[in-house]
């Protein structure tokens, strides 16, 4: 039995709720549960991937009064994130300890759509009724710091590639800093794998490869594309630390962690530890469980085991849950009547006299519960026909939000097209004139144009004619050196034109 959790439980079931996937946890053994039930004697925790919920970082000012600081983080989340006033979001919220700040009080707040985990949950509900914990799964990470399976006081990283999501986690001081989700999950990799494959292939062919092959030895015609794949990942991974760098004032990063929902034979972290240039291991852990699975375990549903252990104070300091266990029989109403009569009965029986007393008190208590009964009941079937009444005014709002959804659809359509034509185009002119003035400097110049805009990617192409290939390759150098970050450039080769004799190359240039 796990100590740190109540001592009421016996177990530990740990759920990831999007592939539906349990694991329970008894004592230092795990094992996978395939049709998991309901058990009051088991403890359950679950998590919320990074897309299901909004972060921000706030400061509340100290003169506020602990009773009042949920109100005014609410208030200020409303205010300052623009939340839609008409959802009531649950926020919960944990402080960072900020000591050149004496006045204000740092808060990272973590904000859900109730009818989010309503939705991502509605499967796992009908299993297991109830659910302890539901934490945002950055905060998982905390446990590894609390069980000192990370002692070091450094900042680190943590990246975690899962079917449907995939995250970047950093720590400092064994603190959370920031988290970001990556458009890099296991379904998202497969998109921009065809793409630069060129062709749609199966996701279970893509899968399969993706974990099994092994890039250092493989001659499969998918290799080429998957290391272009794991260098696209790795610059995406790179500009948020170099974000998180200047935002965060960190000075260098200690360690990263990278590992995937299933077992790769690529070592990925590997390749980023030659590219990124910083000490990368596998983010796998001796967590100190013993399974009689020797299959490969999902990293979070160890987090999450170990995630119990921590005081209650961490442990609930962010918890989403909307599936609350009902308060112990003794605490409830309906068991402290119980528990009355009970005792009533077996004094009755103890002494006849004291029985008959407490008869008679029951009679009279009983002919004022009917008397109340009858009082609760017209209010009850006042209450459902008030119900039943303002039912159907919410089925005729529905019917007036429907048509004003659409309404508003076609205006933002409307105000989109004006927008494409009064910001996009004067983008691309300007771009243009940028580059051209670039081209002119290096005596190269331009063939044709084209322009691409491909899931909220914005390419303009330039067909580059010069003299020399030389000029070409110094001209990318100095886009490179002066634009780098605003803009992606990208050159495959150098082709000589031996009918015009000059040389000619295709210049990508992607606006990040």
């Amino acid at each position: 039995m796990r100590t740190s959790t109540k001592n009421s439980f016996t177990s530990v079931l740990s759920i990831n709720p999007y592939k539906e996937t349990y694991l329970s946890g008894v004592s230092s053994f795990i094992s996978e549960v395939s049709s998991p039930s309901f058990s009051k004697e088991q403890f359950v925790i679950s998590y919320l991937n990074t897309r299901e919920f909004i972060t921000a970082h706030i400061d509340i000012s100290k003169n506020i009064p602990d009773e009042d600081l949920y109100d005014a983080i609410n208030n200020k989340a409303y205010d300052e994130l623009a939340l839609d006033q008409a959802v009531e979001y649950k926020i919960q919220y944990i402080e960072t300890f900020n000591n050149l700040d004496e006045n204000n009080r740092h808060f990272h707040l973590f904000i859900v759509d109730p009818l989010d985990i309503k939705n991502t949950f509605q499967n796992v509900i009908e299993k297991i009724k109830y659910i302890d914990i539901i934490t945002p799964m950055p905060l998982l990470i905390k446990s590894l710091y609390s069980k000192e399976i990370i002692e070091s006081n450094g900042v680190h990283c943590f990246v975690y590639f899962q079917e449907n999501d995939a995250s970047l986690t950093l720590y400092g001081n064994k603190e959370f800093i920031y988290t970001k989700s990556l458009k890099y999950s296991f379904l998202e990799m497969y998109e921009r794998f065809c793409e630069l494959y060129g062709e749609r292939i199966q996701y279970e062919d893509f899968f399969e490869f993706f974990t099994t092959a092994n890039l250092k030895t493989t001659e499969s015609q998918y290799k080429e594309y998957l290391i272009r794949l794991y260098r696209e990942i790795i610059t995406n991974i790179n500009d948020i630390l170099t974000y998180a760098k200047r935002a965060f004032e960190i000075d260098k990063f200690e360690h990263i962690y990278i590992g995937t929902q299933a077992y790769t034979k690529t070592k990925f972290y590997e390749i980023a530890e030659v590219e990124l240039n910083i000490h990368t291991s596998e983010f796998n852990f001796d967590y100190g469980f013993e399974t009689n699975n020797d299959g490969y375990i999902d990293q979070l549903h160890a987090l999450m085991q170990l995630y119990t252990f921590l005081p209650s104070e961490e442990k609930y300091a962010c918890n989403f849950t909307l599936y609350k266990r009902p308060p112990k029989f003794i605490q409830r109403e309906s068991g402290k009547l119980i528990i009355l009569s009970v005792a009533s009965f077996a004094l009755a029986f103890a002494y006849p006299v004291t029985y008959w007393v407490l008869t008679y008190t029951q009679e009279l208590r009983e002919d004022l519960l009917k008397q109340k009964y009858k009082e609760i009941h017209n209010i009850k079937i006042t209450r459902e026909a008030t119900i039943k009444n303002k039912e159907l005014d919410k089925e005729k709002a529905l019917v007036l939000l429907k048509e004003e959804e659409k309404e508003y659809n076609e205006k933002k359509e409307t105000l989109n097209k004006i927008h494409k034509v009064k910001v996009d185009y004067p983008m691309k002119a300007k771009l243009l004139a940028l580059f051209a003035k670039e081209l002119n400097k290096d005596d190269v110049q331009i063939d044709s144009v084209t322009y691409e805009e491909k899931d909220n990617t914005k390419t303009l192409i330039l067909n580059l004619v010069s003299s020399k290939d030389r000029k070409i390759t110094q001209l990318i150098e100095h886009l490179t050196k002066i634009y780098a970050t605003k803009y992606d450039f990208d050159v495959e080769e150098i082709l000589y034109d031996d009918k015009f004799e000059v040389y000619t190359s295709k210049l990508k240039v992607t606006l990040l």
